[in-house]
């Protein structure tokens, strides 16, 4: 240690470099001329440099899923947050009293926080930050733990619409659970623009979540019985949450901010309307555990156009856009908005109508 102390700053934290930043913590308690090098509160090159020899992506290159980059970055308490989330998400048991929480919103930040694509088939590129966020998270119970705190819960459901499908998503019961919120009609009330949003406009992830459940398992085929299946890479996984600016796009000025026109693919699910209706109403479940449970998947073509822009006092760079569009497959046409919601998310509102149907979505 002797030998160490005498070497010139700049080659110890070289050396440090070399360690996990766990490590390093611990190494800062040997002396008070370590702690000072590591803890030097007015120098921050050993925290960014050792923040950028992780897995992650360089914060300084990251927007957020609006497009927007951060003002500050604190170096320090953003990697000792990450490892900390590490550490947890490993070790369960090692979570304090009130820190899932903290956990989550870490882990959230790092998800929402990535380096932009040009292009949506980009495979050169693809996020660290998400990469990490998707392996840290494969097998670990983190996202299907039980909790009180409807905070938490709104964080969590999140998470967990993000990443994807989890080894448990695939047990029968929680695909029960799941179809009895998505069909229970007394989720969807006029506060709320029938949707998954809240009475206040913001986005309710449970909600999300259990729409995300329900759909995935139309997509990916995951037996129950599967308790080691590697991870779900499909379009309602989280590789697939990275955002796309094009070049010399600037979101502040474009009118087509949120990428509306052009052809999209529109899943959807639904089951016998008129059973559904009468078994609404009570909370039996049964329905939906009936080995002829009959729930219908479909996906159709849409081509989409913007009728008009409206001004958001809320959001004035951020226009409402109404558009309309044709399914060239079917006699169904589609109207709608986009808009953001006060929790600065993507709401899309649309209507598809045919000639003896009008379904709100």
């Amino acid at each position: 240690m002797a030998g160490l102390l005498i070497l010139p700053q700049e080659i110890v934290e070289d050396l440090l470099l070399y360690l996990d930043p766990i490590d390093i913590a611990r190494i800062s308690g040997c002396c008070n001329l370590l702690r000072l090098v590591v803890y030097n509160p007015n120098d921050q090159a050993l925290w960014r440099a050792l923040y950028l020899q992780q897995p992650f992506d360089d914060p300084r290159k990251c927007v957020s899923i609006n497009g927007t980059a951060r003002d500050h970055i604190d170096w320090k308490v953003s990697l000792q947050r990450l490892i900390r989330a590490r550490t947890v998400v490993s070790s369960p048991n090692l979570c304090r009293p009130g820190e899932r929480l903290t956990i989550l919103e870490t882990l959230l930040e790092l998800a929402t926080y990535v380096p932009p694509l040009s292009c949506a088939n980009d495979p050169h590129n693809l996020s660290s930050n998400l990469m990490w966020v998707a392996v840290t998270l494969r097998g670990s119970a983190l996202l299907d733990e039980a909790t009180s705190s409807e905070e938490e819960r709104q964080l969590c459901a999140r998470l967990h619409t993000y990443f994807g499908l989890t080894t448990a998503d695939a047990r029968r019961d929680t695909r029960v659970r799941s179809r009895a919120f998505v069909y229970d009609i007394r989720n969807y009330r006029h506060e709320t623009r029938y949707g998954p949003l809240d009475v206040h406009g913001r986005v309710n992830w449970v909600h999300m979540q259990a729409l995300h459940h329900v759909v995935s398992m139309h997509i990916v085929d995951l037996q129950e019985d599967d308790e080691s299946f590697p991870f779900a890479i499909f379009p309602m996984s989280i590789p697939y949450t990275q955002i796309v600016i094009p070049p010399g796009i600037n979101f502040d000025t474009e009118r087509d901010w949120a990428g509306v026109e052009g052809t999209w693919r529109v899943s959807f699910c639904f089951c016998d309307h008129r059973e559904l209706l009468n078994e609404n109403g009570n909370l039996d479940f049964s329905i939906f555990e009936a080995q002829d449970f009959g729930e219908v998947f479909r996906s159709l073509d849409v081509n989409l156009q913007i009728v008009e822009t409206e001004h958001d006092p809320k959001y004035p760079k951020r226009p409402i856009i109404h558009f309309s569009g044709e399914m060239p497959l079917s006699t169904s046409t589609m109207t709608g908005t986009v808009q953001m919601t006060p929790d600065g998310q993507v709401a899309w509102n649309f209507v598809r109508k045919t000639v003896h149907l009008r379904l709100r979505f």
